[in-house]
């Protein structure tokens, strides 16, 4: 996985934030947001680029999977499908899914900090967000090593 200079960027205004004051939160909260916001639209934006270079065996493992209130698939379409895709991608899910429960955290820490006023909290949600990315990294990680591909061997 490549680096990415926005998430670089907010990893480290993340760290030098968690060392600010009251005030200093105060003046610079909306540069914290729009460096997260951009961070997370670079991992958006990378996650579907790996993903779209998935087999349509495999995005139709994964759609079939994450699909909200399906029916059950037909028993050709499910027998169609490689155990191992399946494994694989349940593991991309759970992976995609600890990261948007992260992010929604992190978000949750950082509005009640702003509410509140609170420089603990934000600092948590500084540590919250890092974690958050790293945690969209891995999921990413796991969405590129397609089974079969040189990737998933290495």
């Amino acid at each position: 996985m490549r680096k990415l200079p926005e998430l670089e960027e907010a990893k480290a205004l993340m760290t030098e934030a968690m060392d600010w004051s009251v005030f200093t939160w105060l003046f610079h909260k909306s540069k914290v947001r729009e460096a997260a916001d951009q961070a997370n639209a670079a991992l958006d934006k990378l996650n579907r680029a790996a993903k779209s270079h998935w087999s349509s065996e495999v995005k139709a493992a994964y759609k079939e999977l994450t699909a909200k209130g399906a029916r059950r698939p037909d028993e050709s379409t499910a027998e169609m499908i490689d155990p191992e895709i399946r494994l694989f991608v349940k593991k991309v899910k759970q992976a995609d899914d600890a990261a948007r429960r992260a992010r929604t955290d992190a978000e949750d820490t950082f509005d009640e900090a702003e509410r509140q006023l609170n420089t603990d909290l934000a600092r948590e949600g500084c540590q919250k967000a890092i974690r958050q990315w790293e945690l969209d990294e891995k999921a990413i990680r796991r969405a590129e090593a397609i089974p079969g591909s040189a990737k998933a061997a290495g």
